[in-house]
């Protein structure tokens, strides 16, 4: 599905302001509140907007240690792996991937002792091959898609219809 340089418009708003009401970011971006919901109703069916809510800082939470644990699975396994792996609090994410391994996890730990008791859960999982875990120093860059939504909405707002012949 196409995003037009008005989803852009509304997408950032969104990002920027997510705890606004429906009314306010129709105002703020000069249209009828029916056409905002309208568009709003499309791109969540379209899967564009997946979901609302917080952010949560996992250091807050008590979880200030990150990594990413590589896993390499036993041909064959990789469902049953990952449906085991959704049964661990502390993996956030998780990926299937290209390269050296299988799955790329995301895993929020107290402390480095608790993330070796994660890894050791992870490692004891029938399929699991090895694994190969990369510490969290600092964080560089944020999650983030609000630059990729302003360049698709540029992009959008760039384009000249083809002329009717």
């Amino acid at each position: 599905m196409p995003v037009d340089a008005l989803d852009a418009r509304i997408l950032r708003l969104l990002l920027e302001q997510p705890r606004t009401s429906v009314r306010e970011y129709a105002r703020i971006l000069g249209i009828a509140r029916g056409t905002l919901q309208a568009r709003l109703d499309r791109l969540e069916r379209e899967g564009v907007i997946t979901g609302y809510g917080a952010r949560l800082s996992l250091a807050a939470l008590g979880h200030p240690v990150l990594a990413f644990v590589h896993i390499e699975v036993t041909q064959g396994h990789l469902d049953d792996v990952g449906t085991r792996l959704a049964d661990i609090p502390e993996i956030i994410e998780v990926f299937s991937i290209t390269g050296g391994g299988d799955l790329l996890t995301r895993v929020a730990a107290r402390d480095n002792a608790h993330l070796e008791d994660v890894i050791q859960q992870v490692i004891r999982m029938p399929g699991v091959v090895r694994t190969r875990t990369e510490v969290v120093l600092r964080e560089r860059v944020p999650q983030r898609t609000l630059p990729l939504v302003e360049s698709i909405g540029r992009g959008a707002a760039n384009v000249t219809p083809a002329p009717n012949t």
